[in-house]
């Protein structure tokens, strides 16, 4: 009798050839159960999230035995409704794919044994996806043209970095930050702030408000680099409101949002153009959550227009955590025969880049 990965094994070498491949892709890496199905990596057919963001406001920020718990509560639902809304039935599925890492250890357990039980029951592939390759991906279901080589714009809670990816599931390291990742410093501000859990959105919408008038500190320590480092822009914020707190000041909000912004966004809009001259890559992609940031957006658009080169952005849906963007990335793993993951398959909280 063979073993269910002898099963899978055999399943997983027919996919690189079959004309329709369906994927049903798990996320959990933070605090967002989803759920997705794709077709051919780029055909969206449902996509489910249950936000624990409601939940987490109270802490001020994700606390990560609360986050288990509630993958553990929503992620059975969340299945189901998936597999309802893409109008499948089991038997349709091909492979499973789901994040094993970076995230939380404790939520990534939840999605990762989820997915092992799934695929186990109905004797098919699972695939273990980069949550990173991810983020790379859910361009690829926005953008259903786009193809490689291009650079890649990495800017999340998690991770800032520059990529240049030479296939769908390979890429080079041009450069990344050596301490906080921007959606942390974006977060940490916000909270020094006194604004409420997520934080970046929360700065998005008040820099609107404010004017960009305040020098935290006079230039990035790694310019002319294409490293980025957020600790000394955070840490800048952080001295000047409590500097103005001990002297009894009142704080503009706006403004500081508005500067900080501008500090950050800069960065990232500046390292992206070098980072395309450098490789002499026309192409860029923006990946991860902070893709979300409408600052960050008009910035890179213009910037991309008056240098000649192609700007690729997810839709806003596909921007923050999502099963889709998984989904997607295990249908270009199964086409280059990699990912493929017997029932050991377990969470890791850090992965490389």
């Amino acid at each position: 009798m063979e073993s269910y990965f002898e099963i899978a094994k055999k399943k997983f070498g027919e996919l690189k050839n079959k004309k329709d491949v369906i994927i049903l892709g798990i996320e959990s890496s933070c605090d967002e159960t989803s759920v997705s199905v794709v077709k051919n990596g780029t055909i969206l057919l449902s996509n489910v999230i249950a936000s624990q963001i409601d939940i987490h406001k109270r802490f001020g920020g994700v606390v990560p035995e609360v986050a288990s718990r509630n993958h553990i509560m929503a992620i059975e639902n969340v299945f189901n409704q998936a597999i309802k809304e893409a109008n499948i039935s089991l038997e349709d599925i091909d492979a499973i794919a789901v994040t094993y890492g970076a995230g939380l250890i404790g939520a990534l357990l939840v999605g990762v044994n989820f997915a092992k039980a799934v695929a186990y029951s109905l004797n098919i592939p699972l695939i273990a996806v980069s949550h990173i390759q991810g983020h790379i991906a859910a361009n690829y279901i926005t953008h259903k043209n786009l193809t490689p080589p291009f650079v890649c714009l990495l800017v999340s809670g998690g991770h800032t970095a520059l990529l240049e990816v030479t296939d769908y599931i390979s890429h080079t390291m041009l450069g990344t930050t050596i301490d906080d990742a921007v959606g942390e410093a974006f977060d940490k501000v916000a909270r020094i702030l006194g604004l409420e859990y997520p934080g970046g959105p929360n700065v998005d919408k008040l820099a609107k408000l404010g004017k960009n008038n305040i020098k935290f500190i006079n230039h990035n320590i790694l310019n002319g680099t294409l490293n980025f480092s957020f600790s000394g822009i955070k840490t800048a914020v952080i001295n000047y409101v409590h500097n103005l707190e001990q002297k009894k000041e009142s704080i503009n909000i706006p403004n500081v949002c508005a500067s900080f912004q501008n500090f950050v966004v800069n960065e990232l809009t500046e390292k992206s153009l070098l980072a395309c001259k450098k490789t002499k890559i026309n192409k860029l992609v923006v990946a991860g959550g902070v893709s979300a940031n409408s600052y960050l957006k008009e910035r890179l658009t213009k910037m991309c227009e008056e240098n000649n080169i192609s700007l690729f952005m997810p839709e806003l849906k596909l921007c923050t955590d999502n099963a889709a963007m998984i989904a997607s990335a295990g249908y270009f793993y199964a086409l280059k025969q990699k990912g493929l993951s017997d029932l050991d398959l377990t969470g890791q909280a850090t992965i490389n880049l």
